[in-house]
């Protein structure tokens, strides 16, 4: 059977390589770049810093800053409003996940217009947006690589899952030097995220032996790395594993998709407004656990990936291994019950089951090894109250 295999047209990797941006719009053909990030990129200079790189070559960059950490309809919408306020011929995306998704719905909403809703899956976006050069500044979402975004409708709460080789980013400029100064909690909860892709890949009812390479590759970097990048957010050789390890997870999570921890995190976040990695950090050894049976050889060989069980180690020791192991790595990276999170006990329960449906109507759920009911979704949400 062939996969397809979706991916940036072109990709640097390393140290400085944003100082790339002027020879990648070259390669595309572009000179008139819309930036678009949010507001602590540009507190931090890095905003800045692309604009020097390119008035160096005498090219005007515009900055629209207003995306913000959960992209939501009204966020998108602006940015569509300035997207449209000159003719730019193609997005820079600078910022972690959110600001690189929200330039994805972005480009394609500027182009082709409509509404958000109009976009999101079971519809699969295969239409040609603005070319996007995407920078990521965290080593988490590997949204610089994949062919997905999520963007929250307000009204109704939910994160809407979007599809298709219409929102894989042109280019990728992934510079691990971005991350060096990243706040701890945004350091671990992008990790879990990045490790959360590369185990749902490998384990996913789609993994195929290309995506299966990408996701053992990046356990291997992210495991024995996060906790020292928590630690030590300035060492550089720990963060150029993550970044890497990062950008290969979501190689393979767009090309296998992830399953039950993103089904099940997405209401998580959407209703209370709990960040993502954070919300996939709480749910990922509850439904490990739940998925194992399964699929033990897959989930055996993840722990042996991650460094944590021997090829020596049978399928069922390395699965008790993989358990105690995110188990104390929540603890280590100090990631909050819902309860420690401060969501209120009442409004976390009585939406258990609309947060199960949204989760199964995302698709996601479909791809695990164990694909859950409703009822078992309800049971793992309770789970992780205390």
């Amino acid at each position: 059977m062939a996969h397809q295999i979706i991916l940036p047209r072109t990709m640097q990797i390393g140290k400085d390589a944003s100082k790339q941006i002027t020879e990648t719009l070259a390669s595309l053909n572009c000179s008139k770049p819309l930036l678009i990030t949010d507001k602590v990129m540009v507190e931090l200079g890095y905003a800045d810093r692309i604009t020097s790189y390119l008035a160096e070559h005498s090219i005007a960059l515009d900055v629209f800053s207003d995306t913000v950490p959960e992209p939501t309809v009204a966020s998108i919408s602006a940015g569509v409003e300035a997207l449209r306020a000159k003719p730019y011929d193609c997005i820079i995306a600078l910022g972690g996940g959110s600001p690189i998704d929200s330039a994805k719905a972005i480009g394609i909403l500027g182009k082709y217009g409509g509404e958000m809703r109009d976009y999101k899956f079971p519809r699969v976006v295969n239409e040609e947006g603005l070319p996007i050069i995407a920078i990521p500044t965290t080593a988490g979402t590997g949204s610089e690589v994949t062919r997905f975004t999520i963007i929250t409708d307000e009204q109704t709460s939910e994160k809407m899952l979007c599809v298709g080789s219409g929102f894989m980013p042109t280019a990728a400029l992934i510079d691990f030097s971005l991350t060096l100064s990243l706040p701890q909690r945004v350091t671990a909860d992008t990790g879990i995220d990045a490790l959360t892709h590369a185990i749902e890949a490998y384990v996913s009812r789609k993994a195929n032996l290309y995506s299966d390479a990408q996701a053992l590759s990046a356990m291997a970097l992210i495991a024995p790395n996060l906790r020292t990048v928590f630690a030590d957010g300035k060492n550089e050789n720990a963060r150029e594993a993550m970044m890497l390890g990062s950008t290969l997870a979501g190689i393979a999570f767009s090309n296998a998709s992830v399953a039950l921890v993103h089904g099940m995190s997405r209401p998580i976040g959407a209703a209370f407004h709990v960040p993502h990695g954070l919300s996939n950090a709480m749910l990922l050894p509850a439904v490990t656990a739940f998925s194992i049976p399964s699929a033990p050889v897959r989930y055996a060989q993840c722990a042996r990936a991650m460094g944590i069980a021997t090829q020596g180690d049978s399928d069922d020791l390395a699965n008790q291994k993989l358990i105690n192991e995110l188990k104390a790595l929540n603890a280590d990276l100090q990631v909050p019950t819902p309860k420690d999170f401060g969501i209120d006990k009442e409004a976390f329960f009585t939406i258990t089951s609309t947060m199960a449906e949204q989760a199964l109507a995302s698709g996601s759920p479909g791809n695990n090894p164990r694909i859950p009911t409703i009822e078992e979704m309800v049971a793992i949400y309770i789970s992780l109250w205390d």
